[in-house]
């Protein structure tokens, strides 16, 4: 998956500055603290976490950065499939990090839709999009909607990120159906964790039960082929501005956010496009080979190796990192 233009990048960035600065740093940091206790949290959420404006801001200069990043990397992979949407609709997305990433990836979209239960984040989501680099990204709509009762307005590309973990098992079930029964193409983002996986995994069981096909990150259809205790999860490095860094309190000028990913698609949708393998760790690079960790389209995961004898694959496998495509 190759990496972002930083052009929103440092868009986001600066429309964030714009919006927090208001914002006192005693409140900023102690909202801050709050959503990181929720954040490292695995159980499903009491009330909304995006409650207020502070914490709606705290979000924005905390989180959003890396949403946007991890998103970005995601929908690039689908857009690789030949995914062309007009429509886009965001479940749950807050202060819309996945509106900005859709525009930002497919050239081809026409309108945006945000939907979610928190006014707060939505009224953030709507001022931040005010100068965006995209005249569909500035005309975004944000919508207050609750889960199970959305609009029944279908859209090309369907996107639930980083929502998964505020629900049970039923939420969790029904919003992915949603998603289903709203989008062609429906994508899902969440913590590369292990927990956050798992999240992946059921949402993925959903797309394959349905006799969808599915668009990434695997090249199979078959069950997750990980040994137990590991987990299919890819990174996005994120550039931090001095307030993301104050905030953070980080001293390196970058994070990497990691994440878990998949995506399917109404059959008939795209053509079928098999891939050699998925990238499932950074690759070591030695001296006359490359060593990778992959997915393969067999249903099989492992190591593969392409040495400096296979010409313009090996010097394909330098330049491939983690998340692509195995050359």
């Amino acid at each position: 998956m190759p990496l972002p233009p930083p052009m929103y990048a440092a868009a986001l960035r600066e429309a964030i500055a714009d919006v927090t600065r208001g914002v006192g740093s005693a409140a900023l940091a102690s909202a801050t603290e709050a959503l990181t206790g929720r954040y490292r949290s695995v159980a499903p959420a009491g009330p909304p976490i995006l409650d207020s404006a502070d914490r709606v801001a705290a979000y924005a200069a905390y989180r959003m950065p890396a949403t946007h990043a991890a998103l970005a990397r995601a929908l690039q992979a689908v857009a690789a499939t030949g995914v062309e949407p007009v429509s886009h609709l965001d479940l749950g997305g807050g202060t819309g990090a996945a509106a900005w990433a859709s525009a930002e990836v497919f050239p081809s979209l026409r309108q945006i839709t945000v939907l979610d239960q928190a006014a707060e984040a939505l009224r953030l989501g709507q001022r931040l999009v005010e100068s965006a680099p995209a005249e569909v990204l500035r005309r975004a709509g944000f919508v207050r909607a609750v889960a199970g009762a959305w609009p029944r307005e279908p859209a090309d590309l369907v996107t639930v990120s980083y929502v998964l973990s505020e629900l049970d098992a039923s939420q969790l079930k029904r919003l992915v159906a949603d998603a289903l029964s709203l989008g062609t193409v429906v994508v899902v983002v969440e913590p590369g964790t292990p927990d956050g996986y798992e999240r992946i995994l059921r949402a993925r069981n959903a797309i394959r039960d349905l006799g969808w096909q599915l668009l990434g990150p695997c090249p199979h259809d078959a069950a997750c082929p990980l040994a137990p205790g590991d987990w299919c999860h890819f990174s996005a490095r994120v550039n931090r501005s001095a307030e993301h860094r104050r905030i953070k309190g980080g001293a390196l000028s970058y994070e990497d956010e990691k994440f878990s990913w998949v995506a399917g698609a109404q059959p008939g949708t795209v053509a079928a496009q098999g891939i050699s393998g998925r990238i499932l760790r950074h690759p070591l690079k030695r001296k006359g080979f490359v060593e990778f960790q992959v997915c393969r389209p067999d249903g099989t995961a492992g190591r593969e190796v392409i040495s400096k004898r296979e010409g313009q694959r090996y010097r394909d496998a330098r330049d491939a990192e983690w998340g692509d495509v195995l050359p």
